[in-house]
């Protein structure tokens, strides 16, 4: 039996995992092969109802309105998405295969052979969300500069070196580098989607199974099932289903830095007056506003943008329910406004930084994360000049 294969007996029925490489050619060919010689009751595919949409329909980005998603709070959802697809298109690029493919072939031969398909993946919304959820601050600045250096790097890979990524050997070693950098990722990225791809390939109907997953889900995937069969874990995976919600410390932890700010400047006008409490006021515009604009003008922003994004990062720093990007990105979607162009040129653009500048929709995400980010670093270096200008 190869190795990318694993068949588990159980109850009467048969469950047969299929571990792909995502973009390779081989797993393409092996997953056809399987359904047509299988033919089994059920096809399982590792796709979310959002994700086969996006894989099927090539024009689906030219339905995106890029002000509704700032609007919503999703800019950063949106980013990771897009930078996610940036990575595995140009992984795919030099052997000719898009990401999914192989997902998009089973779906295809269970259609001709006249077999039901089920997609078992948790929604990559909610998978995201937790991701960035349950990390610390830490682990959120960890993950932010993995995705910006994913989505901005020029590394190749051959087709040898994607064919590794279904060894074992190889992807233990990848799962366990990132277990180190990113614990609570791998959790959210692996270890959950283990449990929720096992629970829904085993609520499948009939009694063989093919399920089509990425190779790095084919251990825990497979040792779940087992447990779930033997009557040690539950399918229920409802735990995991949703968004957790925010806790007090949380809560508390985004009004910290509004309380500190409006404090320190109170304190200095009991020790030093009126002059003094304005002069701390204004070195405080002046460092958030300043390097919220310079984030705008590093992201090449509108001059409107970065005009905003000065005046707004103050405004944004009291009210932590809204943030100096949202103000900002608005701004540019307006000054800039995306053209039918840019929803079909997207999935190529992302691939590149040039892309992410000249593509309009991209663009307002650029400006979106650095004027968000430097309004976030000027806060963390007014907080140390206030202190310093109350205590001369």
């Amino acid at each position: 039996m190869k190795q990318t294969v694993k068949r588990i007996p159980v109850d009467g029925r048969e469950i047969i995992l299929v571990g792909t490489a995502h973009i390779s050619k081989e797993s393409i060919d092996e997953v056809a092969e399987i359904i047509r010689t299988e033919h089994p009751d059920c096809v399982c595919v590792e796709l979310d109802e959002g994700r086969l949409q996006s894989i099927t329909n090539e024009k689906g980005w030219q339905e995106l309105n890029i002000t509704k998603v700032l609007k919503e709070g999703k800019g950063f959802l949106l980013l990771a998405n897009l930078v996610l697809s940036s990575f595995q298109k140009r992984m795919g690029e030099g052997i000719g295969i898009k990401p999914g493919d192989e997902m998009k072939e089973a779906i295809t031969i269970a259609k001709e052979e006249g077999i039901g398909t089920v997609m078992v993946d948790r929604p990559i919304q909610v998978t995201l969300q937790r991701a960035w959820a349950k990390n610390s601050f830490w682990g959120k600045s960890k993950l932010l500069a993995a995705l910006v250096s994913s989505a901005f790097s020029n590394e190749e890979i051959s087709a040898e070196e994607i064919e590794n990524l279904k060894n074992q050997g190889a992807m233990d070693s990848m799962m366990n580098e990132l277990a180190d950098y990113l614990p609570t990722v791998k959790e959210v990225l692996i270890d959950e989607r283990d449990r929720y791809l096992a629970s829904h390939i085993w609520e499948a109907p009939g009694k063989k199974i093919v399920a089509v997953l990425g190779a790095g889900h084919l251990p825990g995937t497979e040792s779940i099932i087992t447990e779930i069969a033997s009557g040690k874990m539950s399918s229920d995976t409802s735990d995991i289903s949703t968004v957790p919600p925010k806790g007090i410390g949380s809560k508390i932890a985004g009004w910290i830095i509004p309380a500190l700010i409006v404090a320190l400047i109170v304190a200095g006008f009991f020790t030093g007056g009126a002059a003094a409490s304005l002069k701390m006021f204004l070195n405080w515009i002046l460092w958030n506003g300043s390097l919220a604009a310079l984030g705008t003008v590093i992201a090449l922003g509108h001059p409107l943008a970065v005009l905003t994004a000065f005046v707004g990062a103050p405004i944004a720093t009291i009210n932590p329910f809204i943030g100096v990007g949202l103000f900002s990105g608005l701004v540019q979607a307006w000054a800039r406004k995306p053209r039918v162009i840019d929803m079909e040129n997207l999935s190529s653009d992302i691939t590149s930084v040039k892309g992410f500048y000249k593509n309009r929709i991209t663009h307002v995400l650029l400006v979106f994360l650095l004027s968000s980010l430097g309004g976030a670093i000027g806060n963390f270096i007014a907080v140390p000049s206030l202190i310093g200008t109350l205590i001369k």
